[in-house]
């Protein structure tokens, strides 16, 4: 798998990551490891974690896998700081003294002595914005990360904090951004992409398949094995199960028909490929999911397809 930098630093990561939200939650010990191995042997590098999944689970069992599955210093380990659901409901904090500490609790879950990127999971206007990026200047002189980014900004949070990092002396600039970005959800391309592209930030896109509806498997019902028809999604994919999500599937669907490809590698294509991305970012529950993105390495969308799809999806920007 090829290699891209992340932003404007010498990271290098693979242009898929592996995403493990439902990892300790809905993906077990054994679909966790097949996963792994199979996203190892593809090239892959970028794991991607963050201590709100599954109340610290998923990071446990990243820690659990690695150097077993994969040498530690063979990946990029990402993890994310700020959301919170112990209490069964979301709980921002983004304050400095909550960030640290549990940037700490993720690298003994992890069991690691750094991590090779830290993130702000979410905004939040509870903490100063000044407290929370000192909070990322701490971790990376304190050696507890190698690099840090933001994720879930939009446009002028982006822009005011990349700008704030490179402004004050000292401070450590900000590597990257994670944000939601695929066919039926273009918003970042008003103003978080190019805040990007402006001060450096490399751009991980979450749920590059539309919260799994790109691939097509919605098109006639909700699968009973779908996250689509489990509790805990069922309302963050229900928004893309209406028009005119409809529509731009179609074409998908279309595309992938007329190039032999499915769709789930048309659409991860797509956003692979976009100005200004790093790796999108993968989250398949099981290995046999996994298995299907990882063959498009020698993929690449025809110019005239390219411009299809961004017609018929401009209602997703």
């Amino acid at each position: 798998m090829k290699q891209r930098r992340l932003g404007a630093t010498g990271l290098q990561v693979s242009r898929i990551g592996l995403g493990t939200m439902t990892w300790g939650r809905d993906t077990d010990e054994h679909e966790a490891r097949e996963s792994l191995i199979a996203y190892a042997e593809a090239g892959g590098t970028l794991i991607d974690t963050a201590a709100g999944y599954a109340d610290g689970d998923s990071e446990r069992l990243v820690g659990q896998l690695l150097g077993d599955v994969v040498a530690r210093d063979e990946v990029v380990l990402a993890t994310k700081a700020g959301i919170s659901r112990r209490t069964g409901e979301r709980v921002t904090n983004t304050s400095r003294g909550h960030l640290l500490s549990t940037l700490d609790a993720s690298l003994k879950r992890l069991d690691v002595d750094h991590v090779d990127l830290w993130q702000v999971h979410v905004w939040s206007d509870e903490s100063p914005l000044e407290e929370t990026l000192t909070a990322l200047d701490l971790a990376v002189t304190s050696g507890r990360a190698s690099y840090v980014g933001i994720s879930n900004y939009s446009g002028w949070q982006t822009a005011q904090a990349a700008t704030w990092q490179r402004a004050v002396p000292a401070r450590v600039a900000l590597a990257s951004t994670q944000v939601e970005y695929s066919l039926l959800n273009r918003q970042v391309e008003r103003e978080v992409l190019p805040a990007a592209a402006a001060l450096g930030l490399g751009v991980l896109p979450w749920s590059p398949l539309g919260r799994g509806v790109l691939t097509g498997k919605y098109r006639s019902g909700t699968p009973v094995d779908s996250r689509g028809a489990s509790q805990a999604f069922a309302n963050f994919v229900s928004p893309y199960l209406e028009e005119p999500s409809g529509r731009i599937v179609e074409a998908v669907v279309r595309a992938a028909d007329g190039l032999g490809w499915t769709p789930l590698e048309v659409a991860l294509v797509w956003v692979r490929d976009r100005p200004g991305v790093t790796a999108p970012i993968i989250g398949a529950r099981t290995a046999a999911q996994l298995r299907g993105s990882l063959d498009v390495e020698d993929k690449t969308l025809p110019t005239e397809l390219v411009a299809a799809l961004d017609d018929v999806s401009q209602s997703a920007g």
